[in-house]
């Protein structure tokens, strides 16, 4: 049976889905995505997971998909990030049973997805990206479908739009904000460029950007002529958004972890991210119950966080509204509402000023003083370096590594094939091979064995092929 294609998924496979709860990093989860649907999302994706760490790794696909397997959570969309045709369709073939279509990241763009070279990265690299969609349209069973960023010009962002189409993708998604706009520089999201995308295409658009209430969507679908809206932020601080709806935040808090007790196992800093954005409004003004929420060290901690917050709103309620809205928030700070990020400082301002005096813009503080003072030091790097007060963090001191000529990674500094561990093992055991860098021993071990099967008549030759290949392909042989 054909798979469907393009508006006829759409309208069949995903039932004609106009509110989408997006994909995001350790956020949309089984419990997440349940509470959603319940209140108006008709369409998930899971969290982004990694094609190659989702291949090498069955406890990775167990934690991230096999296990957060229920009737209730579709039509579900899997996410992959990869910059190999290979490894993105071993991955999704391994994937495509536990879901109804399979994306491709082609928009997150943290350094994270620099380092690894994926996501909003790979956006320049067309002929790579139109082999990988491809691949992935002719081997699957399900659809595949992607999600990108757009280019500042609008010609270029629709043939890169079509570009995608013609090479087999069946839905797109896109998010009308640059590669730069994130962070401090987030700024508003483009529909122009997605309403120029939906315009070129014969695909599903499916738009992301701008959206904080259910009015937002509503306007974004008039505007731009998309199938659907897709909400990340909005979704995370209320996640009744698509029924229009802003309850009270105990509201939401309860019956999310009323979910997770109901669909184990979920990560407790799932559990813990997702209550410090439900109250981050109320967290500013009750500091104390922050830092017991960061403490906590299980579901019932978080439950317990949960309910002193709720009555602490509710003791607030019963006072003066002059005495606790005092806030600037459009609702009571107990109430789901969307954050707006503080838009960048002007540089004519004392503080940007001065800021451009020390050479030191960043999004979350000030660059480390290239000495690495603790004053100037992150939390986290502070810990570190109380471990080793040697450890410096300067980039510019960090050593140069020489990656792998396989997969990128740093490459072992002694492997006598200049691969990193994972690529110098496969490579090894596939030629039978040492590599004393990496304390592989396959060859050694092959020799070894031909010496005990043959009583040590081999000791002084080297193994032909035939006797190396049975060694190794023998089922009971220690190297299989």
């Amino acid at each position: 049976m054909a798979k469907p294609r393009g508006f006829e998924f759409w309208r069949s496979t995903l039932k004609g889905a106009r509110y989408v709860v997006a994909p995001m990093v350790d956020q949309s989860e089984l419990a997440w995505r349940l509470l959603s649907r319940r209140h108006g999302a008709e369409l998930c994706y899971t969290p982004m997971l990694h094609a190659q760490v989702f291949v090498r790794d069955v406890n990775y696909r167990r934690e991230n998909l096999y296990n957060d397997v229920s009737q209730e959570d579709r039509p579900l969309i899997t996410q992959f990030c990869a910059n190999d045709p290979e490894v993105f369709i071993q991955a999704a073939l391994l994937a495509q049973d536990y879901c109804d279509a399979i994306d491709l990241n082609l928009g997150c763009p943290q350094m994270i997805a620099k380092r690894g070279h994926y996501g909003v990265f790979l956006q320049d690299e067309w002929d790579l990206l139109e082999k990988m969609i491809k691949l992935a349209d002719e081997k699957l069973s399900v659809p595949i479908t992607c999600k990108i960023r757009v280019f500042p010009e609008i010609e270029k962002t629709v043939k890169y739009a079509k570009m995608l189409e013609k090479a087999g993708c069946q839905l797109l998604t896109v998010h009308g904000r640059t590669k730069d706009q994130k962070g401090a520089s987030t700024g508003i999201a483009s529909w122009k460029h997605i309403k120029a995308v939906r315009e070129a295409v014969n695909i599903p658009v499916f738009a992301n950007g701008n959206i904080q209430h259910l009015s937002d969507v509503q306007r974004c679908m008039e505007e731009t002529g998309v199938q659907g809206v897709m909400s990340a932020e909005g979704n995370l601080h209320n996640p009744a958004l698509f029924e229009g709806h802003s309850p009270p935040v105990w509201e939401m808090a309860e019956e999310y972890l009323d979910v997770v007790e109901k669909h184990p196992p979920c990560s407790l800093s799932y559990v813990r991210a997702h209550i410090f954005k439900l109250w981050h409004h109320t967290l500013q003004i009750h500091q104390d119950l922050r830092e017991d929420l960061a403490k906590a060290k299980n579901v019932a901690g978080i439950v317990e966080v949960n309910r002193q917050l709720k009555q602490r709103c509710q003791e607030e309620m019963a006072k003066d509204e002059s005495e606790w809205n005092q806030t600037g928030l459009p609702f009571p700070h107990w109430i789901c509402q969307p954050y707006v990020r503080p838009p960048p400082k002007d540089p004519n301002t004392e503080n940007g000023q001065k800021a451009l005096e020390m050479k030191a813009v960043s999004v979350k503080r000030a660059l480390e003083d290239s000495d690495g003072t603790n004053d100037s030091l992150s939390k986290n790097k502070q810990k570190k370096k109380a471990r080793n007060p040697h450890k410096n963090f300067c980039p510019e001191l960090k050593p140069k590594y020489i990656k792998c000529e396989q997969c990128g990674n740093p490459k072992g500094n002694k492997c006598v094939f200049n691969l990193c561990r994972g690529c110098c093992k496969r490579k090894a055991f596939k030629e039978v091979a040492d590599c004393p860098g990496h304390g592989l021993r396959f060859k050694t071990k092959a020799l070894r064995q031909c010496n005990s099967d043959t009583g040590g008549g081999l000791t002084n030759r080297k193994p032909n092929s035939q006797t190396v290949s049975t060694a190794v392909h023998d089922p009971g042989h220690p190297l299989t």
